[in-house]
């Protein structure tokens, strides 16, 4: 499991480095931060690292897709089929190389005892404050772009 998750990850590697479209790189570095995440989780065994930083990283990357939308709000997805037959070559010849089989899964990991952490006792408070601080969040930015006058940004 941990080979395969690996493989993706570098697979999509490869793959920012072909792409050129905002749209499909936010996703991939939305499976990208979940991944890390997921992998620090497994490693540590701490999951409150990991959910910090999987906050931090979607932060950052919203941030980034609300400037590239306000930049090329309606930019042509174009496939050139040259660069995406590499791609899929190169990621045939990945799964081979690594020697990879997907039928048998001898490290099997108990996701449930990881996602049943944050919700235990010493833990439940500390998601409930986050819950609440959120929304507050959420209500005072809703107030502060205030419906009647429009967008904050100005149109030209």
């Amino acid at each position: 499991m941990l080979k395969m998750m690996l493989l993706i990850m570098f697979s999509f590697s490869l793959s920012l480095l072909i792409l050129s479209h905002p749209l499909i790189i936010s996703i991939i570095l939305l499976i990208q931060i979940l991944m890390i995440s997921l992998l620090k989780m497994i490693f540590i065994k701490f999951s409150w690292f990991s959910y910090i930083i999987f906050l931090i990283m979607i932060g950052g990357l919203l941030i980034i897709f609300i400037y590239m939308t306000s930049i090329a709000s309606n930019e042509n997805f174009k496939f050139n089929k040259f660069q995406m037959i590499s791609l899929i070559m190169s990621f045939l010849l990945l799964f081979f190389l690594m020697n990879l089989n997907f039928f048998e899964f001898n490290e099997i990991i108990d996701f449930n005892n990881f996602f049943t952490k944050f919700f235990n006792f010493p833990l439940n408070f500390l998601i409930i404050f986050l819950f609440f601080y959120l929304f507050i969040t959420l209500i005072a930015c809703v107030k502060i772009s205030n419906f009647n006058q429009g967008p904050m940004r100005q149109k030209l």
